[in-house]
């Protein structure tokens, strides 16, 4: 099904009633009535009645085809469409995705606003002065002859003198208007498409073994990589492979499976660790299957039959082979079966069944057929099994129960699910070894970092089963708001008193390079977040297995002591009869006296569960609770649901006011990926919604290393020095034009030609500043990753501080001082035509815009600290690109060329003032900012600048 986005197989089917309308001529006399539910955004859940021939037969979600979905196992349905167009799921659901903007660009739009309020400011102080001397016209001691006031225009009336102001207040934003850097968005919008390109290509990036790059989904983000402050993570799918394999398991209280997990391999001694025996299979090579690691020779090949508990182990198996929605496939050319899993832990649950001996190999509507090894025949015989009731796997119920009618007529329920829901719906008749021994190695699979679930079935009456199905069915055809409840409390009188069978253990391994990846990026100061629905004592191994937590750091549990869960040691155990927001209110007091006695010296590890979150997020304690954790180096947080996950993220970026980045693989993630400022998805095996609704898309999560400290790194630096040195050129520019203005007595006359003006952001100046925001690189991507301490320089926003932006700025004011008054004071007076004229404003206008072109360019070589050949083109070529354009257009008629005309050949080229003028006013203007750039480098390095010079060889 595409709607939801996942590409795992939705298992969907007709109702008995209707199953055997398989042919055209048949649907022809079929005449029935659905009632259902209003349209609604729900994707799982669905409420309807089929009135067929004077019967009712519920519809569930089984029997919906939502748009999007695509056929397997079959090759054609017949159907009816219930709605249509925008009453449709998939327009229910759809909305507008989330508007994001990078911090980089919020804060560009605040210098635009400044650099407007500028913009406004001189024009009015232009127009203001513009329109007291034009009213002092009037008076005989200030009269201008040579204007004559007495016969002039409406924009120089001495007599309408503020309205004369206004025209000039109307000139002079328009003669200023290059104040304002509107080029600069569209600039880059360019660069960020060409960085992300980068981002795509990047072969690093590239998996192989899913033959996947990385992609940027957005261009708006990409310097909010290099300012990311906290990563939120899912873990199953994310840091793990969501690839199952069954490993261990406990049956009738006794623990088998000699398979080493990933966590016990990597400290080391299970035969100590474990405290059972290991059993060594018979079979030392044997054929690898996927899903199933298990070795264990008391139970392959049969030699389960030889155990004590062998009817327990039989009934164990059979739950494991017939308590699923699994579809079995047979690939052509082929006998093996496959099989097609809602879920790959699902999906390793049968494979351990077949490889036990118990392969189910058929379904249908009503019936699964398994080859079952009988012990006292000793070979596999097919044995065929009546599926009465699904009760079906949610996330509420954290269960499945399958009803059976076995071929002796015998009915049972075989049940599975987490154990905390299993254990307390069990018998009282359950042995007390078994239970206590099976909770002792759920708690042992929990600590090695495995996935459990707990087995159960319970033998029915035919009376009591006839009872309970027509209340059941009875729940089902209803089409109230109390529907779901109601099935629920059905689902709930029939699950209960079960008999414990056993627990299996499933690995998810860590994917490749996430603990080395994590720690690189603890070292880059950024604090990592793992938020996941597996209970506390699996995740916290897993976190010590990634890296996320370690053996220095300081470790705060805040869980509920009367939730069910074990607490580990270093947890208070006392004020159990508190109430539950007291204890959390003591616990976060508590953590935080600790760490404010310890200090900064110190890293800290907090680990909540989802019971304990749910009261830290209100009233007082939200604020003690994010206060707490965003103090630690890692955050680790059980049993959440996808709501909590999208609520702490936004309280995260809410409260540390700093880029939060989420990654995750599932739809359950969405949501935190849509609230946090990036999103990464990942593709993998639970489908592409999460890739769907992300920001960026990479195939493993150890490429999240490269990502931020190298791609992050770049594209943060060079987008901060490109819109700095944007904002200098414009100022450096347009201030040139205002003391004109100031020297020419606000007389609105422009000191450049109108083309030289239109062309100074589009020719001379564009592709320089593009570049640099394409390929200035500071370090190369082995320096990121060998010093990720680079990474603070973003996260503390130096580089686009506005300590910084004002000084860009006010570097371009002074070049802007320099290059007016050293022009004006040495070629204005001076004799620079051949035939001894002194030169004119249009002289003066060419050797001010020659300076300014040249100070601008000179100014980013200076800046740049890699040059590639691009940038020497792209330099030195505007440069002469203003040269060119000057003899071209003062080559034109004077009607059009204006004051540029022949201005180049008859007067600038040919005069050594002019070179000598150009010469001295742009070093005069590159001279600061130079001597500044050293004295900082060589007296007051920064430690990036302590990097770039010891690895300078390094290029």
């Amino acid at each position: 099904m595409n709607l939801d986005g996942e590409t795992n197989l939705k298992r969907k089917q007709s109702l008995d009633a209707t199953v055997g309308l398989s042919e055209e001529h048949s649907l022809h006399s079929f005449k029935a009535f659905i009632q259902c539910e209003d349209p609604n955004e729900k994707l799982y859940s669905f409420l309807g009645t089929l009135y067929y021939s004077e019967q009712q037969y519920p519809l569930s979600p089984q029997q919906i085809l939502l748009r999007g979905s695509k056929l397997r196992n079959t090759n054609f349905i017949y159907g009816a469409v219930i709605f249509t167009g925008h009453e449709t799921k998939v327009m229910q659901n759809a909305t507008e995705p989330p508007s994001k903007r990078s911090s980089v660009e919020r804060r560009m739009d605040k210098i635009v606003y400044l650099l407007f309020a500028i913009l406004l400011f001189i024009a009015s102080f232009g127009s203001i002065y513009f329109g007291i001397k034009t009213k002092a016209e009037l008076n005989a001691g200030s009269y201008a002859w040579y204007l004559r006031p007495d016969q002039s225009s409406i924009f120089f009336d001495p007599n309408r003198a503020s309205f004369a102001a206004f025209c000039h207040f109307l000139t002079s934003l328009m003669l200023y208007v290059c104040l304002v850097p509107i080029s600069l968005y569209i600039s880059i919008e360019m660069v960020k498409v060409l960085q992300s390109t980068f981002i795509n290509q990047d072969r690093h990036m590239y998996c192989e073994e899913s033959d996947k790059p990385a992609r940027a989904r957005t261009s708006n983000l990409n310097e909010d990589l290099g300012q990311v402050h906290t990563v939120l993570s899912d873990k199953t799918g994310t840091l793990t492979c969501n690839s199952m394999e069954f490993i261990k398991c406990s049956i009738a209280g006794v623990a088998y499976g000699d398979s080493l997990t990933e966590l016990e391999i990597s400290y080391g001694g299970i035969e100590e660790a474990s405290g059972y025996n290991v059993h060594k299979d018979s079979t030392e090579s044997k054929k690898s299957v996927k899903g199933f690691n298990f070795t264990d020779g008391r139970l392959m090949n049969g030699e389960w039959a030889k155990e004590c508990s062998r009817d327990a182990i039989e009934m164990f198996f059979r739950v494991l082979a017939v308590c699923h929605t699994t579809i079995p496939v047979t690939k052509k050319k082929s006998i093996e079966i496959s099989y097609e899993a809602e879920s790959p832990d699902e999906g390793a649950l049968v494979t351990a069944a077949r490889e036990f001996g118990f392969e189910f190999f058929h379904r249908t509507q009503t019936a699964i057929s398994v080859h079952e090894y009988d012990p006292v025949l000793g070979r596999k015989v097919d044995r065929t099994y009546k599926v009465l009731n699904i009760l079906e796997f949610s996330s509420a119920r954290k269960r499945m129960s399958v009803i059976l009618k076995t071929e002796e007529g015998r009915l049972f329920l075989f049940c599975k699910g987490a154990d905390s829901v299993i254990l307390e719906r069990l018998s009282k008749d359950n042995e007390k070894p078994c239970l206590t021994n099976t909770k002792r190695h759920i708690e042992e699979y929990s600590e090695a970092g495995l996935r459990t679930l707990a087995l159960a079935y319970r033998e029915l009456a035919e009376e009591e089963y006839a009872t309970w199905n027509k209340e059941y069915s009875s729940a089902k055809n209803s089409i109230h708001t109390n529907h779901d409840a109601a099935v629920e409390k059905a689902s709930e009188d029939i699950e209960k008193d079960l008999v414990l069978l056993g627990a299996t253990a499933v690995e998810d391994r860590l994917q490749k390079g996430v603990p080395d990846c994590i720690h690189k990026l603890a070292q880059a100061g950024i604090k990592i977040w793992i938020l996941t629905g597996d209970k506390l004592e699996t995740a916290v191994n897993i976190g010590y297995s990634c890296n996320l937590l370690r053996k220095e750091m300081e470790t705060f549990f805040v869980t509920l002591d009367n939730s069910g869960s074990n607490t580990p040691e270093g947890c208070s155990q006392e004020g159990s009869r508190m109430a539950p927001y007291e204890q959390i209110d003591r616990k976060l007091q508590d953590a935080r006296r600790q760490s404010s006695l310890k200090g900064t010296s110190t890293p800290f590890a907090l680990i909540i569960d989802g019971s304990a979150l749910t009261y830290a997020l209100t009233g007082s304690l939200k604020d003690s609770f994010l206060d707490l954790a965003v103090d630690c180096a890692s955050v680790l947080c059980c049993r959440m649901s996808p709501k909590q996950k999208a609520l702490i993220t936004r309280l995260v970026k809410t409260k540390t006011n700093k880029t939060t980045l989420a990654i995750g693989d599932g739809a359950n993630d969405v949501g935190m990926l849509q609230e946090a400022d990036i999103g990464v998805g990942i593709s993998g095996a639970e489908g592409m919604q999460a890739v769907m609704a992300s920001d960026f898309a990479i195939a493993q999560f150890h490429f999240l290393e490269r990502l931020l400290l190298v791609h992050g790194h770049w594209c943060y630096r060079r987008i901060a020095a490109m819109i700095c040195y944007f904002f200098f050129k414009n100022i450096t520019f347009g201030f040139t034009l205002f003391w004109f203005e100031a020297h020419a007595m606000f007389s609105a006359q422009p000191g450049y030609n109108d083309w030289f003006i239109s062309f100074y952001n589009v020719a001379f100046t564009s592709l320089p500043v593009i570049a640099l925001g394409v390929f200035n690189k500071d370090v190369s991507s082995g320096v990121c990753l060998e010093v990720p301490s680079l990474h603070q320089d973003g996260v503390n926003n130096i580089f686009f501080s506005w300590s910084r932006i004002l000084s860009w700025m006010l570097n371009g004011l002074c070049c802007s001082i320099i290059i007016f008054f050293g022009a004006l004071n040495a070629v204005l007076i001076q004799a620079v035509r051949q035939d001894g004229r002194v030169a004119g404003f249009d002289i003066l206008g060419v050797t001010m815009y020659t300076c300014v072109v040249w100070t601008v360019n000179c100014q980013l070589a200076l800046y740049i600290s890699y040059f590639t050949w691009i940038q020497h083109v792209v330099i030195w070529g505007s440069i002469l690109i203003w040269y060119t354009f000057l003899i071209i257009y003062g080559s034109f008629p004077a009607m059009i060329s204006t004051t540029a005309y022949h201005v180049f050949w008859e007067a600038c080229a040919s005069s050594p003032l002019y070179w000598l003028s150009t010469l001295v006013i742009v070093i005069t203007a590159l001279l600061p900012f130079f001597l500044y750039k050293i004295t900082c480098s060589l007296f007051y390095p920064q430690d990036h600048e302590r990097v770039q010079r010891t690895n300078s060889k390094s290029w």
